[in-house]
């Protein structure tokens, strides 16, 4: 079966499907390959004939041009048609011209346009012939233009199978378009095979369509494979170019450069990409004001930018262009839309704020502040309630001694000039000022610093005004010598009328007088002192006694001002050394600085001289000696190794005038590195014959020496007491549990303490030794109170748990004595209560009830608790505790130590070896 081309398409159809079809020919020397293009016999106006590959022919040629007007050829070698073409005759031709401007190279290509009806012809004359010569079962490509207008059914092509020529064929076709959505679309005759299209189709909503074709008998029998067909919809120029936005809305600002960029526009095509199709290009058609020209567009990339630097804010603040997109690459016959763009001009500054005027006239009353004397108005043509717009006033000349300053009121723009510090009308009766104003931002524009501010000239006359006393200047000095008898008189503050520059009628009071050393002349205002002077007092600065003074005149208008009365040095104190008590650590610093001072002036002062005053003992200029270092200080150092202890050393020093002054130095000489460390609180003495005396040191070291002896005594009578008697064997595990702290990790030698025929043995470090006659209580968990041979309360708590403590009250009597039991105990003495026969009676019976329940719990059996490892340290055992039977005064009633489980046997093997 075969595909054959569309024989019967037509003559009046508007030539909607194009078939491209070249054929190679020699043409000339000049001449390129002669194309033939297949034509329907009417092709409308700006409709696509064909394409005509132009870089074979000529790949550097820049001008392109065809010998017939009815035809347009465009840069990729697309043919299309200008008017609308009837082809009268089977044939029409014409000639595309490829010329270089550069070299003048030209060549031609000649096309020929054939009528289909006649091709067709031929095709069916040559089939009965080629028909057996090869299989037709084939996929074919075919392909329909969109939006077709038919007529409809719309042939498309034929689907034949050879086998046709034995067998009677039906065919069919399945697929998108037939059974699938959209349906009905293509529709196979069952007979011949051709394929129809029943309606248009849209190519932007289906692209293409792949079908499959069968080839069966009447019975069934499928002589070929399904055969696949794709038909591919050709796209048509049916969707216009379309702006995102129907309004774009730009900014720029009024001193761009030229070539800024002001924005950028976008389109969009729904036809097929990489055709002409959606080849875009933008273009401005209308500029609102039209005069000057001032954006141009990119034609690809939609970029519009400056062409002009005559923006001006301040003429016209907002440009409209009408902007339009086209297809096929901006061909007239490519399809347009439109849009609007709003571009507004952004204010720059660019116009200097002026002066309305340039002078001003003002007036002021003398000794007035904080006051408006004036309000200034400018221009500027920038956009208002902007930077550009708001001014900066600066006073520029006039203003030296700051009596004026000169704001902006925000809301009118207006500069308001003030008076901060009062004027004198009788210093200055008219003062002149320049102003000038700038805008918040700086200028845009180049310009020189002298146009750059506009400036004015403001003169401010100084109103005279009655005024009262004048206290200038402010502070004024006299001066007396400190030692001045009582009563002495000098000048004092003087004030003026400002008017009659004369101190009539001014009446002066001392307001503030620290000391009260001067009384003041109410009409003169002179000053007699009332007290002695003292330079060197307090409240004198740089010997200045400073007295504040009123002046007041008639009216009782007033001033204030200071007298400072400059007190001239009399040479009345003689330098005195402000440390008075040196340490001298021996062995770091055996020469101590020492340094003196002269309340008086400098004149009166240094340099020093240092001097050990004589007393009568003799011993001091031996023992010390002083050794002048500067003007102010000298060194005091030991001879012939003195003792540790304090001294008085007396020391005279001398100004350079004469006046002295002795100072009891208290020196402590001391075993020590740093000061810190000596501390005496003895007596000093003088002179050299210091007598030893114990320090707190040495205290400590007797005390602790007689506290060994004390301890060694003791040891040793203890073990004379406990050698007397051979100890009595106790089991190892007992006394081992009893004792031994839970802890330890290297427990030191075993003792063996008797205690009036009652042994304990202690392990370790945690040895106890009693030697005295004593008798134990044992309560589990708790405390018992036993009584011993020559009184004495003791309290002992269980040592069941860690961390129990053991109290025992000796009977000897005053003190306290503790001793650690278990983890550390506590003894306490206390005066006898009991004899020794009432101690037994008391305790023997309770002990033995005691050692008999160690190993029965409350219902008389076994305890479970009795063999547990040494280190429990739980609580809750219902057995007394087995320390108990540890100190039995006899062997009886021991038996069960000789019943104990393997064990706890090998634990009391190791303690005997031990």
């Amino acid at each position: 079966m075969a595909a054959a081309p569309a024989a019967r398409l037509r003559s009046g159809a508007l030539g909607r499907q194009l078939l491209l079809s070249l054929t190679i020919l020699v043409f000339s020397c000049d001449a390129c390959k002669k194309v033939t293009l297949h034509v329907p016999s009417k092709l409308d106006a700006e409709k696509f004939v064909g394409r005509v590959n132009l870089k074979e022919c000529f790949e550097s040629a820049n001008l392109i041009h065809s010998s017939d007007p009815d035809f347009q050829i465009l840069e990729d070698g697309s043919v299309y048609t200008t008017n609308t073409v009837l082809l009268s005759s089977e044939k029409r031709n014409f000639t595309i011209s490829l010329s270089n401007a550069e070299n003048w190279k030209e060549k031609k290509i000649l096309v020929l346009l054939e009528h289909q009806t006649k091709v067709h012809q031929q095709s069916h004359s040559k089939e009965k012939v080629l028909r057996r010569a090869k299989r037709r079962w084939a996929p074919i490509p075919c392909s329909m233009v969109e939006n077709s207008l038919g007529p409809f059914p719309l042939f498309l092509q034929q689907v034949q199978s050879d086998t046709a020529q034995n067998y009677t064929i039906y065919y069919s076709v399945r697929g998108p378009g037939v059974d699938r959505e959209p349906m009905n679309l293509f529709y196979v005759e069952r007979d011949s095979g051709n394929l129809f299209c029943t309606r248009p189709v849209d190519r932007e909503q289906f692209d293409s369509f792949e079908l499959v074709a069968f080839a069966t008998t009447p019975d069934g029998y499928h002589p070929e494979f399904p055969l696949p067909l794709v038909i591919r919809i050709e796209d048509e120029n049916d969707n216009y170019p379309i702006f995102t936005e129907e309004t774009y809305i730009f900014t720029v600002s009024e001193d761009s450069r030229v070539g800024s960029t002001v924005g950028q526009v976008w389109a969009t095509d729904k036809d097929e990409p990489d055709t002409l199709h959606t080849r875009l290009k933008y273009s401005i058609l209308q500029q609102l004001p039209a005069s000057p020209t001032l954006f141009a567009m990119h034609p690809t990339t939609g970029v519009i930018t400056t062409t002009s630097s005559q923006l001006d804010r301040e003429l016209i603040d907002k440009y409209q262009l009408k902007i339009k997109v086209q297809d096929m690459d901006g061909q007239y016959f490519g399809l347009q839309t439109t849009a609007i763009c709003i571009i507004n001009i952004e204010d720059a500054n660019d116009n200097l704020p002026t002066f309305t005027r340039t002078s001003y006239v003002t007036s002021v009353k003398e000794n007035t502040v904080d006051v408006e004397i004036l309000r200034v108005s400018i221009e500027d043509k920038d956009l208002i309630n902007t930077a550009n717009w708001r001014a900066n006033y600066t006073i520029l000349k006039g203003n030296e001694n700051g009596n004026f300053k000169i704001v902006t009121d925000p809301k009118t723009n207006e500069g308001v000039l003030y008076v901060v510090k009062p004027l004198n009308y009788e210093e200055r009766q008219q003062v002149t000022l320049q102003i000038g104003v700038v805008n918040e931002v700086p200028y845009s524009k180049e310009v020189s610093s002298k146009s750059a501010m506009s400036t004015a000239t403001v003169i401010v006359n100084v109103e005279d005004q009655d005024e009262g006393p004048e206290c200038s200047p402010p502070v004024q000095t006299v001066r007396i010598k400190e030692n001045a008898p009582i009563k002495t008189k000098i000048d004092g503050y003087k004030a003026y009328d400002p008017e009659t520059k004369s101190s009539n009628g001014i009446r002066y009071k001392k307001i503030k007088d620290p000391k009260g050393w001067v009384t003041v002349d109410e009409n003169t205002g002179s000053i007699t002192t009332f007290r002695n002077l003292d330079r060197e007092a307090e409240f004198i600065e740089n010997g200045i006694y400073n007295v504040t003074i009123l002046a007041s005149d008639k009216d009782g208008r007033t001033c204030t001002g200071t007298l400072g009365i400059i007190l001239e040095d009399v040479n009345d104190n003689g330098p005195s050394i402000l440390r008075e008590t040196v340490i001298i650590c021996k062995t770091v610093m055996p020469s101590p600085v020492i340094v003196a001072f002269d309340p008086d002036d400098t004149t009166n002062g240094p340099p020093f001289s240092f001097n050990l005053e004589s007393v009568s003992d003799s011993d001091l200029e031996r023992m010390w000696r002083l050794t002048q270092i500067n003007d102010t200080a000298a060194r005091l150092s030991y001879q012939n190794d003195p003792s540790f202890g304090p001294y008085k050393v007396p020391v005279r020093v001398t100004d350079k005038h004469g006046q002295s002054r002795v100072t009891a130095l208290n020196v402590i000489v001391c075993d020590c590195i740093t000061e810190a460390d000596c501390a005496y609180n003895v007596e000093p003495r003088t002179g050299g014959g210091a007598q030893p005396k114990l320090g707190k040191w040495a205290i400590l070291a007797i005390l602790l020496g007689i506290a060994l002896l004390f301890c060694i005594l003791f040891t040793l009578v203890c073990g004379a007491t406990g050698a007397a008697k051979k100890p009595k064997a106790i089991p190892d595990d007992l006394a081992q549990q009893n004792l031994i702290v839970s802890n330890t990790e290297a427990p030191g030698d075993d003792k063996v303490c008797s205690v009036n025929g009652f042994t304990t043995q202690a392990v370790g470090s945690s040895s106890l030794g009693m030697c005295g006659t004593m008798g134990l209580g044992v309560k589990n968990g708790g405390q018992e109170t036993i009584e011993m041979v020559r009184g004495g309360q003791q309290t002992l708590e269980s040592c069941q748990g860690v961390g129990h403590h053991h109290t025992l009250e000796l009977c000897k009597g005053g003190g306290q004595h503790t001793l650690d039991f278990c983890r550390g105990g506590h003894v306490e003495v206390d005066n006898g209560r009991c004899t020794l026969s009432e101690w037994h009676n008391f305790t023997q019976p309770r002990l033995g009830e005691k050692v008999q329940l160690c190993d029965q719990d409350d219902s008389h059996k076994h305890a479970q608790d009795y063999v547990l490892m040494y280190n429990y340290e739980g609580k809750g055992s219902v057995a007394g505790s087995v320390g108990c039977c540890s100190e039995r005064q006899e062997e009886d009633g021991l038996e069960f130590l000789d019943h104990l489980e393997p064990k706890f046997r090998t634990l009391a093997e190791t303690c005997i070896r031990r």
